[in-house]
This record gives C-alpha cells, structure tokens and sequence, in this order.
C-alpha cells in the first residue's frame, strides 16, 4: 500500500490521490479509500491478466489479415493494443487556447455512445460538441486567479460551503478527503491553485496528472477533447502556455477509412501515422450542438 506523509500520520494514497492533499485526509475516509483502491486494483489485474492478452491476440490477427479484418475493424480495433503499436505517434502538441471543442455526452442515449476500448468510434459524437472555455472547469480555475487574495469570493468556496451548512460536506473516496471545515474548503482550493501557478513557472508536466489528455480524430481529422485531465487542460488554457501534449485514444470511422483506404496492418498504421500529424484542434461549434440557455 502507497502512503504519503500527511500533518500528523502517513496518509494512504487514493486511486485519484495526490499528495498535495495530504493535508486533507480523514481517518473517516479509511474504509472509502480502501474499498476504491481495492476496486481500482481488481480492475487493473483483470485488465492485465485477461483483457489485454486477448486485445493483443485480436490485434495480431488483424495485423496479418486473418481470418478478416475488415470484421476486426467493424469492432472498432481493440484501443489498448493500437496504442502498443502506435506509441508515440499518437501524442501530438497542440495550443491548448485552439483545443476548446469536447464530446458532449449529456442528454446522448448511452447505447449511441462508442466503447471507450476501442479505437475507431462510429455514430455522431463528432458533430455534437461542447465549448470548454465555458465549462465548470475553466471557469472554476479562472475564478480561483481572480479571487486568489480571497478565495471566499469563489463560487466554488460558495458551493461547499452551503453544503457544509446543509450537514452534506463534500467528499471524495477517490481522492480520499473531506471538507468537513471551512479551513478544509479553503485548503483545497489554495492545492488547486499551487498546481496554477507551478504550471505557470515550470509549464505543462505531462507524468504530473493521473490521466493523459485524451483528444478523439472526428471525421474531418480535427481533434476533439474527451474525458480526463480537464483541470489541467484548463490551467494551461488560462496561462496562454503555448503548447501542451495531448494523445489520441480514438478515431472515427469515416477517417479511419478515408486514410487506410482498405490497407490494414502495418500499412494501415504507417497511414495513420503520416495523418495524425496534420490533426489539428477544431475550434467550431457541431451541427448537433445542443441548445444551451
């Protein structure tokens, strides 16, 4: 088990922990944290032990055209074993300011939604996008710079406070802390911006986060974020750091296919390869956008 140092005891680490909210444990939170790290781990030696021996075998089979890869590609490609291949080719770097298009999951039948294992995504995610420069995020970190002297007149502080007052103080197994004080509140929001001003001297650290900055390939081949690393993304929108690195998790069909033009294998990857490259941020809204007040 991972411990860090907390005020006055070791703190065990949560699955989405980090040590900067050391301070902030709660021996409350034990059994929580311990039930979320045993859940992460049982997911992790399933992933290892079953899942990815068998993504890895699909994937060979789909290298050396057998039995059909046009059927492996119907599928969608297990995304796990195409990212062993592909390694480095799928991180491409982006000016975060452009990167401001995201899926935008809410009120999309979930059976319409593509598996997050696999590589190539059909359907219209693509076309129904969110602006990011308008999301909880980004106005959660700007308001944190504007209020920096006085973290109270935040609308996060304002937030949890009333649920402190509710008697609902908020918590996270995943992050193993609860704000159950009004110093508790405030620390945390003080954590939130630490990691704003040490990006603004030491500039974006990709291994700093738990998650990757995740971006999908729409049918145009312009890039569109998807879940993961949205605090993160926002603090470099907010700095104006001119570029952050981002990874490729999925495709879609249409650009898959307009690009390996019915290669598969290596030359199919060595086509990709050469697109990725020329993916760039969409900045415009979808045709699918929903309607927002």
């Amino acid at each position: 088990m991972q411990f860090v140092s907390g005020s006055e005891k070791r703190v065990p680490i949560a699955p989405a922990g980090d040590p900067a909210f050391a301070p902030l444990y709660d021996r409350r939170m034990f059994w929580p944290v311990q039930r979320a790290r045993a859940q992460v781990a049982l997911r992790d030696r399933t992933l290892e032990r079953v899942a990815l021996p068998l993504e890895r075998w699909l994937f060979t089979l789909w290298s050396r055209g057998r039995p059909s890869p046009e059927l492996m590609e119907r599928r969608g490609l297990p995304r796990r074993a195409v990212e062993e291949a592909l390694e480095d080719d799928l991180v491409l770097h982006v000016d975060p300011r452009a990167l401001i298009r995201s899926t935008h999951w809410r009120g999309y039948p979930k059976r319409c939604r593509p598996s997050s294992s696999a590589f190539i995504w059909d359907g219209e995610w693509d076309q129904r996008r969110g602006n990011l420069l308008r999301s909880s995020r980004y106005r959660f970190i700007s308001d944190l710079d504007d209020h920096r002297d006085d973290l109270r007149k935040t609308e996060r502080f304002r937030e949890l406070k009333a649920r402190l007052n509710a008697g609902q103080p908020w918590s996270s197994h995943q992050q193993g802390i609860l704000l159950d004080s009004e110093d508790r509140i405030l620390t945390y929001l003080r954590v939130y911006l630490s990691f704003l001003d040490d990006m603004a001297v030491r500039g974006f650290d990709a291994g700093r986060g738990k998650d990757q900055l995740g971006v999908a390939v729409s049918r145009e081949g312009r890039l569109i974020k998807i879940n993961r690393g949205l605090h993160r993304l926002a603090m470099a929108q907010r700095l104006g750091l001119p570029l952050v690195p981002v990874t490729v998790k999925a495709v879609h069909r249409e650009w898959w296919e307009s690009v390996t033009q019915g290669a598969f294998g290596q030359e199919a990857l060595e086509r990709v390869r050469a697109a990725l490259v020329e993916c760039l941020p969409e900045t415009e809204p979808g045709p699918l956008d929903p309607v927002l007040p």
